[in-house]
């Protein structure tokens, strides 16, 4: 059995550009913060809404993709994970921040593509390293 699951969903737009970081490894690390906004009516039956914001990192091939795809205002469907950051300020005060680790990701919202058939493309990328081997086509149950 499982200890625990650290599960995130979020469907929310960006705030702004990518900040993508390339370390002497080659590994490319990309962070943006990602609003996700709620509507619901208030005592008053007014239509209210409330805007979260989310500090957002991407490692490797997600990170690639938001160099190359994503803009200020884009919205995004992003699985992850949240990431406890501590440190130490330069008072010698212990700090620690929130952050969202992304394990995969669709674009949404941006020029639409089609099939042949006239269908819309839906673009998805999830980390490599995710863990999850795809099943082979021919051992599918349908």
């Amino acid at each position: 059995m499982a200890n625990g699951v650290n599960k995130v969903i979020l469907i929310g737009n960006l705030g702004k550009d990518p900040e993508v970081q390339k370390f002497d490894n080659g590994v490319k690390k990309a962070t943006f913060s990602l609003a996700t906004t709620e509507v619901f009516k208030n005592k008053d039956g007014e239509k209210t809404s409330h805007t979260e914001w989310h500090n957002i990192v991407l490692w490797r091939g997600l990170a690639e993709v938001a160099e190359n795809y994503l803009k200020k205002g884009n919205t995004i469907f992003l699985e992850g994970k949240i990431h406890r950051r501590d440190w130490e300020d330069k008072d010698g005060q212990k700090r620690y921040s929130f952050e969202i680790v992304g394990d995969s990701m669709t674009m949404l919202g941006g020029p639409r593509k089609e099939t042949a058939a006239g269908e819309p493309v839906v673009e998805s990328v999830k980390e490599e390293n995710s863990g999850e081997a795809p099943l082979p086509e021919d051992d599918l149950p349908f």
